[in-house]
């Protein structure tokens, strides 16, 4: 039997205006895209009006500031001040966020390849290998949680103990993201979703009302609008996908 799905809910005051203020920070610097006349497709497979683009942060030294200290002190909160050990990074995104964490949290920082670079004895692992270390992996967002598994197993494999993982922006929307994690002993972390994203649009007109109308039906349903527009229409299907990518 699956393991009940494991997350780090927005259930708090300040949770909840972490991640409005990680919204809103989104918003004016430009990472939201929509594009409800022309779906993005993802690696997996899914059709998504939306798109988020987190690599933007690292650009604005005062967005991505306050971005890593919200996201230090959900870490704090959710995890523990003492109970992280180590921080990795997941190629390439996740890695200059890591190392802003890390930084923060006085850790020290890893990155995992999605390839072996083809030489040496941890060709997946630079930094240093975390055996036996409380490791948390960072990445800038997830979809449907797959892209995690890869580099979990790979951390895992080296020695290093991986039960959390943190990431700036999480979908929210797509089945199958926490119970696949969950299924790993894996919970996810994250500052904010899609739906704080609509929330802190109702403060100024970032879109027109049309383009948040078809946002809004897709987030209520995304299989159904990933299928009725050419995207795939499960779970199940994704997975299939990214496995044969990384084959």
């Amino acid at each position: 039997m699956a393991k009940p799905a494991q997350t780090s809910s927005a259930d708090t005051e300040w949770d909840r205006d972490a991640a409005l203020t990680a919204a809103r920070i989104l918003l004016e610097i430009k990472a939201v895209n929509f594009r409800p006349e022309e779906p993005y497709t993802f690696t997996s497979g899914w059709k998504s009006p939306v798109y988020i683009d987190c690599r933007r942060i690292i650009y604005f030294p005062r967005a991505r500031a306050k971005i890593c200290d919200l996201a230090v002190e959900k870490i704090d909160r959710h995890v523990g001040y003492e109970t992280i050990e180590t921080v990795a990074g997941g190629e390439t995104a996740g890695i200059p966020f890591a190392a802003w964490i890390a930084d923060r949290m006085s850790a020290p920082m890893s990155y995992v390849r999605k390839k072996p670079k083809g030489f040496g004895a941890n060709a997946l692992i630079e930094g240093d290998v975390p055996v036996g270390k409380r490791t948390l992996l960072v990445e800038d967002l997830t979809t449907d949680g797959g892209s995690k598994i890869r580099f979990v197993n790979s951390l895992r494999d080296a020695g290093a103990i991986v039960n959390h993982a943190f990431v700036v922006f999480f979908y929210g929307v797509f089945p199958g993201a926490f119970e696949t994690l969950a299924g790993m002993d894996i919970t996810l972390h994250s500052l904010c979703t899609w739906w704080d994203v609509l929330e802190a649009c109702k403060d100024r007109p970032y879109f027109s009302d049309a383009a948040l109308s078809e946002v809004r039906r897709f987030l209520e349903n995304p299989v159904k609008w990933s299928a009725a527009h050419g995207g795939i229409a499960s779970a199940e299907e994704a997975l299939a996908r990214k496995a044969a990518a990384d084959a």
